[in-house]
């Protein structure tokens, strides 16, 4: 497996860092990977060992305020900054590997930023899978939960108004120790203005997921708390795809590709992404 990273400066001058995984020998196909909220594209290292070693290329970012890259951690000004720097490595993947297919994949709040990015840039790809998706949290606020939320944003877009709970990303142990000790995944709380961007795209996506027709695999965890697997089932009733399928891994949380069971998920998710280019 060879490895090269680098940055790229967006729109509004946060450098973001970029990386990628190759087999030795040219790819059958690119995963362009969207990680989750508060982590970072290092974490999917074992992920990118499995698929690099089927003749998968794998491409990733840090989103802006994570990992390597600049910017208040985990706050954004708007969604859009997700999708455009989305759409500035999905550049480089093109450039790199011309004619290849791209399947994008997304997990958690990446699951959200890759199905939004769907909406409006689907034909870029040959097919999508999403892991975990945010598109309906555990615990919906209320109306007037989310009217508070927006003012707040609007006046103090930089307060800090809720953290992630570590103990729900896997049921093996070390796999939550490395993440609390990991010195690039943010331990603090996710400002305001970044949680009203998410809830609300959460109701954009579903309001336009109809548009979405291309193939497309979703992956989630039965027992995740962090992420509702309501949402997940209600993306997949929704999307216009003929050829879509959910799996959801009973007693499984929310790091599907980090759980005692990763193997047979991953193994899972390749029979399908064979299926795809053996279609194509």
């Amino acid at each position: 497996m060879l490895h090269n990273d680098g940055t790229f400066v967006s729109d509004n001058e946060v450098q973001v860092y970029w990386q990628a995984w190759t087999p030795t020998e040219s790819p059958r196909a690119v995963l362009l990977l969207v990680h989750g909220l508060a982590e970072h594209s290092g974490r999917y290292e074992g992920f990118a060992e499995f698929f690099t070693s089927a003749g998968f290329a794998v491409h990733a970012l840090d989103h802006p305020g994570h990992g390597r890259s600049t910017g208040h951690r985990c706050h954004i000004g708007r969604f859009a900054d997700f999708t455009d720097t989305l759409d500035r490595c999905l550049a480089i993947v093109k450039s790199t590997h011309p004619n290849t297919p791209i399947f994008l994949v997304g997990h958690s709040m990446g699951g959200l930023i890759a199905a939004s990015f769907l909406t409006e840039r689907q034909a870029e790809f040959a097919a999508a899978v999403l892991s975990g998706p945010a598109i309906r949290a555990p615990e919906q606020p209320s109306r007037f939960a989310l009217f508070i939320m927006r003012i707040i944003a609007r006046l103090l877009p930089r307060l800090g108004v809720m953290q992630l709970d570590s103990s729900g990303v896997s049921k093996d142990p070390e796999v939550v120790q490395k993440y609390d000790n990991d010195p690039l995944v943010f331990r603090g709380k996710v400002t305001a203005r970044l949680a009203a961007e998410l809830f609300s795209e959460m109701d954009k996506v579903m309001a336009h997921a109809t548009t979405i027709h291309l193939p497309l695999l979703i992956l989630h965890g039965g027992s995740d708390s962090l992420t509702d697997v309501a949402g997940s089932k209600a993306l997949h009733e929704t999307v216009s795809s003929t050829d879509k399928k959910i799996i959801v891994y009973d007693g499984l949380y929310h790091e599907i590709f980090n759980e005692p069971e990763r193997m047979a998920v991953l193994a899972d998710m390749q029979d399908w992404l064979e299926g795809q280019l053996a279609n194509s």
